[in-house]
């Protein structure tokens, strides 16, 4: 059974090296790791760890490494982790806690059948499952953004904050994957795991978003569900 869910942004200034001087994502890791705490409270036997990436596929646990993703001159070993699970490794490592950790890459471009089988095979395990699901919103949310501005930004990102504030899978569901695609938003497919996969469980759930906001014009939210049962 799930127990709970978190869903964190996997932006690399997440990695407290990478932000120089001044640390601009301190607010954004305080609520990331805020999260995790919440999620490994709930007791979980094992966090399964969802983030996007360019293929689909299973990797070993592991975190990014210093300089592995945003530093000058700089790349990532050819056999590094996808970015969004790097950086929930990283975030896993400050939270601490014993418990066993699995992660998944789902393909960006994930289409339903594909969503739909990563989130069985999530919700019909035997253990209390925590799952962590990486995902930034839209990259088009202002002129100094990643994909420049594109008013469609706003509007798909609002549907995004008020299923994850109200727990609705269904509106998670319902996300157009090529309108998300046009908008650069990296968490569609992981968030649609999620959703499909507390779907199946059958569970309902009591949320909390603890961070929403865009600071650098790619959206970013932090929330928890934790399961009413």
């Amino acid at each position: 059974m799930i127990v709970g869910t978190a869903v964190c942004p996997h932006p690399p200034l997440l990695l407290r090296e990478l932000t120089g001087g001044q640390d601009v994502a301190a607010d954004l890791r305080k609520a990331c790791e805020a999260a995790l705490a919440s999620l490994v409270a709930l007791a979980p036997e094992v966090v399964v760890v969802v983030g996007g990436a360019d293929t689909g596929g299973r990797h070993a646990p592991g975190a990014a490494p210093a300089g592995a993703f945003g530093a000058t001159g700089a790349r990532p070993a050819e056999d590094a982790l996808p970015l969004s699970l790097g950086v929930a490794g990283r975030l896993l490592d400050a939270v601490g806690g014993p418990v066993p950790v699995e992660m998944y890459a789902v393909a960006f471009d994930a289409d339903p059948g594909q969503v739909a089988e990563a989130a069985r095979a999530i919700a019909r395990r035997p253990e209390r499952v925590g799952l962590l699901v990486m995902g930034d919103g839209s990259a088009r949310r202002g002129v100094r953004a990643p994909g420049h501005l594109d008013e469609r930004a706003f509007a798909f990102d609002e549907r995004v904050c008020r299923a994850l504030a109200e727990a609705d899978p269904s509106a998670l569901l319902g996300l157009e994957p090529g309108l998300a695609a046009e908008l650069l938003v990296a968490g569609r497919a992981a968030l649609q795991v999620m959703a499909s996969a507390v779907v199946e469980d059958g569970a309902s759930y009591r949320s909390e978003v603890l961070y929403a906001d865009d600071p650098f014009g790619v959206m970013y939210t932090v929330a928890v569900w934790s399961c009413a049962c």
